[in-house]
């Protein structure tokens, strides 16, 4: 059971989320089920950091992913109960949130800065800025967690692996209590020519999941934060819990820097990782909470896998890029906070923009609301790199 040590089990008592559509983990619920307008990118509207307390010095003094992560952490933390101090552990407290490319609006505005107007006007704040370690620093500090403190960044698979080594602390008793998560804001001018001439975007500015019409992903920008908790210290301070992460798999295709390996296989050993260190069959899983990010090879790889894995069993596949777009290293995390959602509405989210399912996949996909009955449920994200990553969430009981 999640490579535990002496019976540790781990939950989920808190959920914090700034995505595309909507901040806060009601708004964003209510989101995964609006259509979007077409764009190619998908941006946190009306974010503003300020409304957690931060000051304009503080501000400046973060570059955006890492303040998408704070605001995030600062719901979630709400959520668990672990506001004040006093309901908290400080030394067993850990943090570990990644991101996949770090502080890119501080670095490019400070290349032209240095171009413009030479090196002595970059700011001595920019190493501070760009480090992919801002986030988790930021946030252990504000709330003095002085237990482990890291991040990890494997491109699009950040977030959920995350999640995954921060539960696997929990088990292991190197932490009693993680903020865990990814979070990325990088929709910058370098790094969406470099997208687009990679032919990743989508041209219309529609993400479609496991569609036949799919054409590409819509860069986006988010975070998304749990709080987990070692079960019993939970249930002795009556939180409320989510769900169980009951399973972890972590992987690689060592096959292909951009393009996922023949047939789903990474992915495929992945998912039965993730069943096997849970303990839990194939057939108990009825909900995949899929990495769908809309490109060809992606969305056919990761079916092939699922069908691998589950044979004609077919659970319910959600893609919610369809509405939140793909970012990058927080997109694990986000979909984690959805999952976590999920089981406390007892509703499957739709695969929105997904009209179309693409008849060579041979997988279930969601394209309406979908009444559930919490069970066993996975939650899948794969990156560049061939890095592959995938949750066991269980109910908790």
């Amino acid at each position: 059971m999640l490579e535990s040590r002496d019976g540790r089990r781990v939950v989920v008592t808190g959920v914090g989320v700034v995505a595309p559509c909507g901040i806060g983990a009601a708004d964003f619920w209510a989101g995964l089920a609006k259509p979007v307008p077409p764009s190619v990118t998908r941006e946190v509207t009306g974010f503003d950091p300020a409304t957690i307390g931060l000051s304009k010095v503080e501000i400046r003094r973060l570059d955006r992913f890492a303040q998408l992560a704070l605001v995030a952490a600062d719901e979630a933390i709400g959520d668990a109960g672990l506001a004040e101090e006093s309901a908290r552990d400080g030394e067993r407290t850990g943090v570990l949130i990644g991101c996949g490319i770090g502080g890119a609006w501080s670095w490019e505005s400070q290349v032209r800065l240095m171009d413009e107007k030479g090196p002595a006007r970059v700011s001595p704040l920019t190493v501070p800025m760009v480090m992919p370690n801002a986030a988790a620093g930021a946030v252990s500090m504000r709330w003095g967690l002085s237990g482990p403190c890291e991040t990890i960044s494997t491109a699009c698979a950040t977030g959920t692996q995350s999640i995954g080594n921060a539960a696997r602390w929990i088990a292991a008793g190197r932490a009693d209590t993680v903020v865990a998560g990814g979070t990325e804001s990088c929709l910058t001018g370098v790094n969406l020519a470099g997208f687009g001439n990679m032919r990743a975007l989508s041209p219309t500015g529609v993400s479609r999941p496991f569609d036949a019409d799919r054409d590409g992903f819509c860069a986006a920008e988010g975070a998304g934060i749990l709080v987990l908790e070692e079960r019993s210290r939970a249930v002795a301070r009556g939180a409320r819990i989510y769900a169980e992460i009951a399973g972890v798999g972590s992987g690689a295709d060592a096959y292909h820097i951009t393009a996922p390996a023949p047939g789903g296989r990474g992915a495929a050993r992945c998912m039965r990782e993730a069943l096997a260190d849970g303990g839990v069959a194939p057939a108990e899983v009825t909900h995949i909470n899929a990495h769908g990010t809309s490109t060809p090879l992606n969305d056919a790889g990761e079916a092939d896998a699922i069908a691998a894995v589950f044979g004609d069993h077919r659970p319910a596949v959600t893609s919610i890029k369809g509405v939140t777009g793909h970012s990058l290293g927080g997109a694990g995390a986000i979909e984690a906070a959805a999952l976590s959602l999920t089981f406390a509405h007892r509703s499957l989210p739709p695969t929105v923009g997904t009209t179309t399912v693409d008849p060579a996949l041979d997988i279930d996909v969601v394209l309406s609301p979908r009444d559930w009955e919490p069970a066993p449920a996975l939650t899948n994200s794969f990156g560049f790199g061939g890095h592959n990553a995938t949750l066991l969430f269980t109910p908790a009981g």
